[in-house]
């Protein structure tokens, strides 16, 4: 069965927050059917952020074979060859820049939710994200640029992985309270299985 309540945590990370982005960005998820279900605006610290990225237990070796991965397929020695040191070093960038300034923390909800904010949000590298998500229309940041510089790749946003990753993550940002229940007009055209009593 289709979830409709199905929860996604989306951050506009400072780079979206100083580029003045956040109400296009809002507006793109709203206008897919979305209901917001939560927003705060934070400068967030650092155990805050390392809770968020190391709450999936295998994150970091995870993170850590992607970005050795990546490199050799450009055919480039990695400058770290273990995975989980690796993984480190990715948050150690990550941690700098998502601590930098504020960001939007919100809770998206709907059928699908997790699905939809990825594909409207794009690929994680912009340089390769499709035209049309935000990514792929708001920034041009790559990877290699990144490692040029010794940062993180400025991509405006997180979006939760999964279902699973998004309870866990919301927990981190969100207290129960924050998260508010209500209901949209539109979710009756949305979910209902007719469309009874549009007509007058």
């Amino acid at each position: 069965m289709i979830q409709q309540r199905e929860r996604s945590l989306v951050l506009i990370k400072p780079d979206g927050v100083q580029r003045s982005l956040v109400g296009e960005i809002i507006k793109r998820y709203e206008k897919t059917g979305l209901k917001l279900v939560a927003l705060k605006f934070v400068i967030p610290d650092e155990e805050t952020v390392k809770k968020h990225y190391l709450s999936d237990k295998g994150w970091l070796e995870s993170v850590g074979k992607k970005a050795i991965s990546a490199y050799e397929k450009k055919g480039i020695e990695p400058p770290i060859k273990d995975p989980i040191e690796c993984g480190q070093a990715v948050l150690n960038v990550l941690l700098k820049y998502i601590i930098s300034g504020p960001v939007v923390a919100m809770v998206w909800e709907g059928s699908e939710a997790v699905g939809v904010i990825r594909k409207i949000t794009g690929g994680t590298e912009p340089l390769t994200s499709d035209v049309g998500t935000i990514r792929g229309d708001f920034t041009i940041d790559s990877y290699k640029l990144a490692d040029v510089d010794g940062r993180a790749v400025r991509n405006l946003i997180h979006a939760s992985g999964s279902s699973v990753e998004a309870e866990k993550e919301i927990k981190i940002w969100f207290e129960d309270e924050e998260v508010i229940k209500y209901r949209l007009v539109q979710e009756s055209i949305l979910y209902d299985v007719n469309l009874d009593g549009i007509k007058e």
